[in-house]
């Protein structure tokens, strides 16, 4: 019987779903985040699927956490933006989120594609490691940038 299958681990006291019982068996299970992956993978697909048909505007940007993990990075999608921060702030921020240990952050990131290989897929850089203010300056600079990519595409298509 998979872990997955056992309801034990799935709520917490008050009915919420058990965040660090499922983190730590996905991350010290490979079976198990295999598992995970299957069933998540295949309906979080067809809801981004559907969210990006209903989608209006110049440009359509889609938040694909494992898109590198994939081995199709540019399958789907025309560019490659990856956020990146460099990897202590990384491990720092992973922790904060998920209020876990450093080596469950570890885990967590090693489980992941390196910060090499998403730079490696990436057209478009956002280095997200200085202020709130720099990173707005930044996502306005990478907007006008993509509104012209938009407007000179071949591939263009009119999302509005």
């Amino acid at each position: 019987m998979s872990p997955l299958s056992t309801p034990t681990w799935r709520h917490d006291a008050h009915g919420n779903l058990d965040r660090p019982a499922l983190r730590a068996l996905i991350f010290n299970d490979s079976g198990s985040r295999q598992a995970l992956d299957a069933i998540l993978h295949p309906l979080i697909r067809a809801d981004m699927e559907r969210q990006a048909a209903a989608a209006a505007g110049p440009y359509l940007v889609m938040a694909i956490p494992l898109l590198v993990e994939g081995g199709r990075a540019h399958d789907r999608v025309d560019r490659v933006l990856v956020v990146d921060v460099d990897e202590a702030l990384q491990l720092q921020r992973v922790q904060a989120r998920d209020g876990c240990s450093a080596d469950q952050a570890r885990a967590i990131l090693a489980s992941q594609a390196s910060r090499e290989a998403r730079l490696a897929a990436a057209d478009d850089v956002l280095r997200n490691s200085g202020s709130v203010a720099d990173l707005r300056q930044a996502v306005d600079r990478l907007h006008e940038k993509f509104l012209h990519l938009a407007q000179t595409s071949p591939y263009r298509t009119d999302l509005t």
